[in-house]
């Protein structure tokens, strides 16, 4: 992310939909590059420094899912996509792909505003708990378990393979990533990009306490994620960085 005015990629095929957000973002102190189709994204993440992407998913002849997830598979830029009320499948979908969160056609300009710089946000704070993170990273070890973070596969002491949520995966993973720490509700939601319309601090004890499910030997007496009362959680185990 840039240090100076943040940059947006916005991608719509729909000319006032990218001059409202042009003028709009850009009277808002951001930089805002608009294009129409695929090809023209990748060319300018090709030549710019892009802070968050705004990608339609209904491109026309082109499939916006598509793209997504494409861009999700060669970069973690912040990914905000844009669904037609409706669609609620799609926004399923694209939020099952790591996009940090969406919003509905029609949409406001100044909800878009707000959700980009809450994007932005969360990205800030990833990069202030984990200022030595390494994309080459491959894999996260503790106590026999192992969080493979490119298969996105968890494999117990025994061999076996634990099923993860997209959610359970990545706040075993922002866990991981900081361990004998105590992190708030807000640093977990951050840090492993819980999003939608009707998430709220509690979905993180929901999710805290599926996670246990699946990895502690009692999930009410917990070894591993511990409950700091009125502080948040800690991963109260050493865990070992695989390159």
């Amino acid at each position: 992310m840039s240090t100076t005015t943040p940059h947006v990629l916005a991608v719509d095929d729909d000319p006032a939909i990218r001059e409202l957000i042009s003028d709009y973002l850009s009277e808002n102190a951001m930089r805002v590059t608009t294009v129409a189709s695929g090809a023209e994204m990748r060319r300018t993440l090709e030549a710019e420094a892009i802070d968050v992407v705004l990608l339609d998913l209904r491109l026309g002849s082109e499939d916006g899912m598509q793209l997504a997830r494409a861009l999700r598979e060669t970069s973690q830029i912040p990914l905000i996509i844009v669904t037609g009320k409706q669609e609620e499948a799609d926004r399923v979908m694209g939020l099952e792909l790591a996009a940090d969160d969406y919003i509905n056609k029609p949409f406001s300009s100044r909800e878009l505003l707000a959700r980009i710089r809450a994007v932005l946000r969360r990205y800030q704070t990833i990069r202030e708990l984990q200022p030595a993170r390494d994309e080459s990273r491959r894999a996260y070890r503790f106590d026999g378990w192992e969080l493979n973070l490119r298969s996105r596969r968890l494999t117990a002491p025994c061999g076996r393979k634990v099923e993860l949520s997209n959610g359970e995966f990545n706040l075993l993973q922002a866990l991981c990533a900081a361990p004998l720490r105590v992190l708030s509700r807000d640093q977990l939601l951050d840090l492993s990009r819980l999003h939608g319309a009707e998430v709220y601090d509690r979905s993180i004890d929901v999710q805290i306490l599926r996670l246990r499910r699946k990895i502690e030997e009692n999930p009410s007496e917990p070894r591993y994620i511990c409950t700091e009362r009125g502080a948040g959680y800690i991963f109260n185990v050493a865990v070992e960085a695989l390159d």
